[in-house]
């Protein structure tokens, strides 16, 4: 299994790779972009384990900034930890994950800033509530995407501050950006591991069936018991 997985890694950091160069949104307050990665990455923690997910998303960062010559300041290494722990997130079958979201809401309120704009915190309370339904994807989706948004916030409260208006005025944004995550990790998961599973029928891929959740394939019972 641990070869299987080496070899997945190495297919799930190149597809990140691809991923990274495609931006999809500009992350507020900075001049860096949310790209097709952020709807990849926590799918990396189901095939390979939450441990090895969070590495292999470390791995893609590093060589997208040595690859493409990409700035190594402050702001990008930070970046890092989000979709890291949106992978573990991802990966964990058990519902303490839970905890990130009552730690970062008690941490944004700590702020001095972020006790202005105090409601915005309460977001964390949909995907806190989720994580207790992670056996559904959406909801293990959600909770993934939430865990890189709340983490992320917390970091940019402390580092950046930015004003209580504007923390505010971003709720409705959150949750239109987050509702798109969503389904962009659901729809990831499900493509991937589908693709995957039709693959592994092939003599040559067919050692990476063990890889395959069959939970997460379309069909009728998909739809019924884990969609």
């Amino acid at each position: 299994m641990t070869k299987r997985k080496i070899l997945f890694s190495i297919i799930f950091i190149i597809l990140g790779l691809i991923a990274f160069q495609i931006s999809i949104d500009r992350i507020i307050g900075s001049d860096q972009n949310f790209t097709l990665f952020e709807l990849l990455c926590p799918v990396g923690g189901m095939f390979l384990g939450p441990i090895l997910g969070a590495v292999s998303a470390f791995v893609v960062y590093g060589l997208n900034i040595a690859i493409f010559h990409k700035s190594l300041d402050f702001l990008t290494i930070a970046l890092v930890l989000p979709p890291m722990l949106a992978a573990v997130y991802f990966g964990l079958k058990n519902k303490a994950t839970a905890i990130i979201f009552p730690i970062c809401i008690a941490l944004f309120i700590l702020n001095p800033i972020g006790r202005q704009a105090w409601m915005y915190s309460l977001i964390w309370l949909i995907p806190f509530v989720a994580t207790f339904f992670k056996k559904r994807l959406i909801f293990n989706s959600l909770g993934a995407t939430f865990t890189a948004h709340a983490v992320g916030s917390v970091f940019f409260l402390y580092a950046f501050g930015l004003t209580p208006a504007i923390w505010m005025a971003l709720i409705p944004v959150v949750f239109i950006e987050r509702g798109v995550f969503t389904l962009g990790i659901w729809t990831s998961c499900l493509v991937l591991n589908t693709v995957l599973d039709i693959l592994t029928n092939f003599k040559a891929v067919n050692f990476l069936k063990p890889l395959v959740n069959k939970n997460y394939l379309i069909s009728p019972r998909f739809f019924k018991s884990f969609a």
